[in-house]
């Protein structure tokens, strides 16, 4: 079957309350992932990624959340946390924990994966979330901001104040503090937004040639390995020197 682009809507509109989600496999290894998609994994540590997980809304497991974790962890996903079930097949001691929980991001219609790690007598204790960065902001909404948050995860908010992990595909992670591809495609990408007046915010490589060399200096310099957020106008200040 052949398609064409337009015969896709892959980037979740909450009015329509469906869209396309494009899967890669290799049958004979076992292996199904997001075709388009990047993956990221969200540690709660920031301002930024707490204001992100508090939106999320516990689901039941569905395909998708099975994507986002290993073969061998997909049992996981239908067992309670320790918290709900001392004998959670995931519970360890009836105090520990290795559950995985199911979530869902109800702006974006993402899938989330929580990961909990619990020692037993809760002496450490942390989650993670797992889930697929949007291939672009939702219809109607347009871009207001940045975030780098510590140099390790990327968002961006949304002129309707909403935020999300930046968009991207599969293949094409972002970076800063070094020289290499991830500067260079998160410089790509703030070029685009700027040429667009923020209006083109769908992820990928379309643009074979260099980015503009004042924002890629500042994706590579290591003082951009911090938390930032920048408005439109303020990446349009460092495209100008």
């Amino acid at each position: 079957m052949t398609y064409e682009p337009h015969d896709l809507q892959v980037t979740y509109d909450p009015s329509k309350g469906w869209s396309h989600f494009v899967l890669y496999t290799e049958p004979t290894r076992g292996i199904v992932m997001g075709g388009l998609n990047a993956t990221t994994t969200i540690e709660p540590t920031s301002a930024y990624a707490h204001e992100w997980r508090n939106r999320l809304e516990r689901c039941d497991p569905n395909p998708l959340h099975t994507t986002l974790v290993g073969n061998e962890e997909m049992p996981k996903l239908f067992h309670p946390c320790v918290y709900e079930d001392k004998e959670s097949p995931s519970a360890v001691a009836g105090d520990g924990c290795l559950c995985r929980q199911t979530w869902v991001d109800p702006e974006f219609g993402s899938p989330v994966v929580a990961e909990h790690y619990r020692t037993v007598s809760g002496n450490i204790e942390h989650w993670k979330y797992r889930t697929y960065a949007p291939l672009d902001l939702r219809p109607g909404d347009t871009f207001a901001s940045l975030i780098v948050d510590d140099g390790m995860q990327f968002w961006a908010r949304t002129s309707h104040r909403l935020i999300t992990p930046l968009p991207q595909e599969s293949g094409h992670g972002y970076g800063v503090g070094y020289s290499g591809s991830g500067p260079r495609a998160l410089a790509q990408y703030i070029q685009r937004l700027i040429e667009s007046d923020g209006e083109d915010t769908a992820a990928g490589d379309r643009d074979s040639g260099s980015p503009d060399p004042n924002i890629l200096a500042w994706a590579s310099s290591k003082r951009t390995v911090r938390t930032l957020e920048l408005s439109l106008n303020e990446l349009r200040a460092i495209q100008h020197g």
